[in-house]
């Protein structure tokens, strides 16, 4: 067990966490990292790549390649505020970290998550408009547009997201100071108090249903509206086009919310699940996304598939 002395003037706020990692798995970590960190470098290698081309490509700059431009930085800082710690903690067993240093990394990973929820909303939205008003495409999605969309999908995160800091700020530790987690996260924090949580329990219910829950809702809408329109096309290649594409993003969009969700619950309900069961699933959904987003809504994109295949070819 790892232990650490926790100095009498940091009973209410400790100086520092400790990360215990997967419990149940401790003899395992060394090689649980191993496809954690394979994932990690697949979705910094894919983002990156589809920002690179998109950025570079002046014929790129439309709607749908700007969305998934601001889909892949989302991507990129979302996994990068909680792998390089674990990785830390997996290889290098170093499972401390600071208190203000928790805290921000708790900020950063509810905060691109709610935001990455958004840019979701916002491509399906894209989508229907593509496919369900073509005509009217570039009047309703121009560029001023979606730059209000995209500020607007960060400034929600921020805005939804700051109370849990200072709901965490006004809770006292009373010496506990361990936790059974591979990073900070707001309920991991909030179960050290020796105080009541219940509004930190009420407020995160209320996010999880009222903000992610009604970005679910719509994206499914959404969706719904596509397929309807695209059941009335007469071409059926053009229909398994059009389902195939939709099916894949379905597919990412579940990988993305349902361990979250689980997530969400089990810290607040769910005492019967295994620990190391929802902690690897926790991770999951900070990883598992930013590394298949690049291949479903990027190289399956025939633009940006032809133009990687040029750039790796040195052709223009």
């Amino acid at each position: 067990m790892v232990s650490a002395s926790v100095p009498n003037d940091t009973i209410f706020h400790p100086s520092t966490f400790i990360l215990l990692g997967i419990p149940g798995m401790r003899d395992q970590h060394i090689w649980a990292a191993i496809p954690f960190c394979s994932m990690y470098i697949l979705a910094l290698v894919g983002n990156g790549t589809i920002l690179y081309i998109i950025m570079k490509e002046r014929t790129l700059h439309e709607p749908m390649y700007l969305f998934l431009c601001l889909l892949s930085i989302t991507d990129l800082v979302l996994c990068s505020t909680t792998l390089p710690k674990m990785l830390t903690i997996f290889w290098l067993k170093s499972y401390i970290i600071s208190y203000q240093g928790c805290l921000t990394q708790m900020f950063f990973v509810h905060t691109i998550f709610a935001t990455e929820s958004a840019v979701l909303l916002a491509m399906a939205f894209d989508r229907y408009v593509a496919i369900c008003h073509p005509l009217h495409y570039a009047s309703i999605l121009n560029a001023m547009v979606i730059g209000k969309i995209g500020l607007a999908c960060v400034v929600r995160g921020l805005l939804f997201v700051f109370p849990f800091v200072i709901l965490i700020e006004r809770l006292p530790f009373c010496g506990h100071h361990i936790i059974p987690h591979t990073y900070c996260e707001h309920m991991s924090i909030a179960k050290l108090a020796c105080a009541s949580i219940r509004p930190n329990t009420i407020y995160g219910l209320t996010v999880a249903l009222s903000v992610t829950g009604m970005d679910v809702v719509l994206i499914a809408t959404s969706y719904g509206l596509i397929l309807r329109a695209v059941l009335r096309l007469p071409s059926k290649d053009a229909q398994f086009r059009a389902f195939s594409t939709c099916g894949a993003h379905i597919c990412v969009i579940l990988v993305f919310y349902a361990p979250a969700f689980f997530s969400f619950f089990t810290h607040r309900f769910g005492q019967q699940v295994p620990p190391h069961v929802h902690i690897v699933l926790a991770n999951l959904y900070l990883l598992v996304p930013p590394a298949l987003n690049p291949l479903v809504y990027g190289i399956n994109t025939k633009q940006i598939r032809l133009r990687i295949f040029h750039f790796f070819m040195g052709r223009r």
